[in-house]
């Protein structure tokens, strides 16, 4: 039921959001029709699903946006405008992906609704409550998306300029409209401030005929990821930006750092917590399975975990299309996003070490010997390996095991559940093939293969079979609960760090969130395993279980970003496998020659790629728009 009432929700919104335009654009001759508008419930309806059909499908983005593909976990074998971002090729006037004038015309709209909602004149509001109610809620959930629509700008430009509720005059001349940016502090104040409003007045949970709508768990999850970005070292005293400036001379970005963003980023993190209205998936029949715990995440719609999922409930298609091996069966298939070497080797073992801790010159790893990962010069030596979430899934023993290099076995469930590696299993459905991606065999017959070896696993639905053109239907995580631990858990270790304490930062409820996370994934507490780690060390841990737990959800683009470690991760080489090596078609084994390390990209991170440049025309027009650092 609920399903079948949020497709007609998003197919209505999708038609009626076209028929909008009229609305949008009308002359200054048609005044007649904005009153029409507004004396209309129905109309109104219309104009609400406009303002929210600006928001981001993130089920259905990845083609344009550059957060999956343009960073250290992953590579995409399609030639899409944002790898001009890996290869340092784009400027301000050739910006991948920018939607800068898109999101300012979603603020526009926003506001011309929050000004005229509760206004509406139809007769019928006069004797049905329950519209009238409606009413209040269209206007909770637009004036979230407003403030989203803010935070999705500062996460790509930084600072931006802030309108308010003014119902920008577009006729005006270009020298009338021209503004300067807010700095960063005012930007932030004023989406916390926002979506506080949006936490107080919209439902904790919303009714079975508005799922998808956002609720008081995500104005709240807004607030915990800007205030944790807002923390970190980017926007907060980076010495790169503390001299960018408006014409007046006011500082956009806070000249020195302040500690006590950090207490700001824990709070708002265990707000969410005390909330008490989500909790981390757990398979239902199998609850102690850390595979099918993990996996459920992406694969149970709206499940427990589920915070705000962008795009709402919808097929699977994109994603799975996209991660399917080609040529294992007849079907469609164009599986060429791939995981790196570097994503490969961030996972931990079973028991709980992380074994890569480090790389030399030459790009090999250095191996903790502690971890029971294979010295360095054996990790490509073969052995019998089982695939336990493939065993999860419920394939024979047979098809769960592979004739594989040491280095897949005896890792962490989150490894197995993620990451495709050549030779495994893959199951669709009741059937189990293999991709083995060396030229020329299954998996790279074509352009579409993944360039490093491995494929992402995480967004295929392997209980249905894909080459029958089934795809499963899917509610993708934008925010989920497991971010919210990792937010607060960094957090709360940076207070620790600088010596801070606060209402609701609590070490001890740091670490339980943390044991439990891992608990969730069928590992020991972390102290168990670091038994000595010093506070550093246990931000680096942090850092490096948010890597994997999100791994290919798009939050690792902005973490090298705000962390500002891409310098050193997203810049030089990439390797993966040598997918170059030629097989036979009608082969079952990889080429030995397959194994190995091989740079497989070489990409550049320039001191100014931190954050998206304005576009030319956006300086030209604007003359008071001060340009991103370096641009």
């Amino acid at each position: 039921m609920k399903k079948t009432l949020y497709i007609i929700m998003i197919t209505a919104a999708a038609v009626l959001a076209a028929s909008c335009d009229k609305f949008l654009d009308r002359q200054e001759d048609e005044q007649l029709t904005e009153e029409k508008i507004w004396a209309s419930f129905n109309y109104t309806r219309q104009y609400f699903y406009n303002c929210m059909g600006y928001l981001p499908d993130d089920a259905d983005n990845l083609y344009a946006p550059p957060y999956l593909g343009a960073t250290d976990e992953a590579s995409m074998t399609w030639n899409y405008d944002y790898r001009k971002i890996n290869f340092g090729s784009w400027n301000a006037s050739n910006v991948p992906n920018d939607r800068f004038n898109t999101e300012y015309q979603c603020i526009r709209d926003c506001n011309i609704f929050l000004a005229h909602v509760l206004d509406c004149s139809d007769p019928v509001l006069a004797t049905d409550a329950s519209r009238q109610a409606q009413l209040k809620l269209w206007y909770a959930c637009v004036r979230w998306a407003r403030a989203y629509t803010y935070f999705l700008l500062m996460r790509d430009y930084g600072p931006i300029f802030l309108v308010g509720d003014e119902l920008m005059d577009f006729t005006a001349t270009t020298q009338e409209l021209q503004r300067p940016r807010d700095p960063w502090d005012d930007c932030v104040d004023y989406v916390v401030s926002e979506m506080n409003w949006c936490a107080d007045n919209l439902p904790a949970t919303q009714s079975t005929a508005n799922l998808g709508l956002p609720t008081r768990g995500a104005a709240l999850a807004v607030i915990s990821r800007l205030q944790l970005y807002s923390a970190r070292p980017l926007f907060n005293g980076s010495t790169l930006y503390r001299t960018v400036r408006n014409p007046d001379g006011t500082n956009l970005f806070p000249e020195k750092a302040d500690p006590n963003k950090w207490v700001l980023a824990a709070q708002a993190a265990r707000r969410v917590i005390d909330q008490d209205l989500y909790k981390l998936y757990k398979d239902e029949k199998n609850p102690d399975n850390p595979y099918l715990n993990y996996y459920g995440v992406f694969q149970e719609t709206w499940n427990d975990e589920l915070i705000y999922c962008g795009g709402g409930y919808r097929s699977r298609m994109t994603f799975g299309v996209h991660t399917t091996p080609t040529d294992i069966a007849t079907g469609t298939a164009y599986g060429g996003w791939g995981p790196t070497q570097t994503s490969v080797d961030s996972y931990a073992m079973a028991n709980g070490r992380y074994p890569i801790t480090g790389y030399d010159r030459s790009g090999g790893p250095i191996v903790d010997s502690r971890s029971g990962y294979p010295a360095a010069d054996r990790e490509f030596d073969q052995a019998s390996v089982v695939n336990p979430f493939l065993k999860a899934l419920k394939c024979t023993d047979a098809d769960a095991t592979s004739n594989s290099p040491r280095m897949y076995a005896n890792r962490e469930p989150r490894f197995y559940v993620t990451v495709y590696w050549p030779g495994t299993g893959w199951k669709h459905g009741e059937s189990v093939g293999r991709a083995y991606f060396a030229n020329g065999m299954i998996g790279h017959t074509t352009h579409d293969y993944p360039i490093t070896g491995y494929l992402v696993n995480k967004w295929y639905d392997h209980t249905v079979d894909s080459y029958q053109g089934q795809w499963g239907n899917m509610t993708y995580p934008t925010f989920r609960y497991a971010e919210i631990y990792l937010n607060y858990i960094e957090a709360v270790l940076e207070c620790q760090k600088a010596g801070l304490t606060g209402e609701g930062v609590d070490y001890n409820k740091a670490i339980e969130c943390w044991n439990e996370l891992r608990a969730r994934s069928g590992m020991d507490p972390i102290l168990d395993i670091y038994t000595n780690a010093s506070i550093d060390e246990l931000i680096d841990l942090v850092h490096r279980e948010r890597q994997v737990e999100l791994a290919q959800e798009g939050h690792r683009y902005f973490d090298t970003r705000t962390w500002m470690i891409a310098p050193d991760v997203c810049n030089g080489p990439v390797y993966g496998l040598d997918t170059d090596v030629v097989g036979s078609r009608s082969s079952t084994v990889v080429p030995p020659e397959m194994w190995k390390r091989k740079v497989v990209e070489n990409r550049v991170f320039r001191s100014n790629h931190y954050l998206y440049p304005f576009l030319q025309r956006e300086l030209d027009r604007n003359k008071v728009l001060t340009q991103n650092y370096g641009w």
